[in-house]
C-alpha cells in the first residue's frame, strides 16, 4: 500500500525559515519527479517547485531565490527548504509524486506571521 507522510510545517514569523519533507512508500516504479504545491485559504492550489529524476529543477517565480528543493532517490523523499518566509507563502503545502501514476501527501499547514 502506497503511503505518502509530509512533516516539517508550522508556525513562523515573517523573516524566519522552514523544512518540509514528503516520504513515499510502497512505490514500486520509479517516481520521475518530485514536486511540491500548495493552497491558499479562497486560492487555487499552485505549483511551488518541481524537480526531476535528472535533478533539473523549476519554481514558480514567487519563491524562486527563497525556496530550495530537493530529493534523495534512496529513500524517495523529497525536500523543501523554505527561507525568508513571507506572510503570503501562508497555506497548505501539498507533496506531490508522480510516475505512471501521481501520488499526494495529506498536506501540512505553513503560517508565516507578520
Amino acid at each position: 500500500q502506497v503511503q505518502v507522510v509530509e512533516s516539517g510545517g508550522g508556525s513562523v514569523q515573517a523573516g524566519g525559515s522552514l523544512r518540509l519533507s514528503c516520504a513515499a512508500s510502497g512505490i514500486i516504479f520509479r517516481i520521475n519527479d518530485m514536486s511540491w504545491y500548495r493552497q491558499a485559504p479562497g486560492k487555487q492550489r499552485e505549483l511551488v517547485a518541481r524537480i526531476t529524476n535528472s535533478g533539473r529543477t523549476n519554481y514558480a517565480e514567487s519563491v524562486k531565490d527563497r525556496f530550495t528543493i530537493s530529493r534523495d532517490n534512496a529513500k524517495n523523499t523529497v525536500y523543501l527548504q523554505m527561507n525568508s518566509l513571507s506572510p503570503e507563502d501562508t497555506a497548505v503545502y501539498y507533496c506531490n509524486f508522480r510516475n505512471i501514476n501521481t501520488y499526494w501527501g495529506q498536506g501540512t499547514q505553513v503560517t508565516v506571521s507578520s
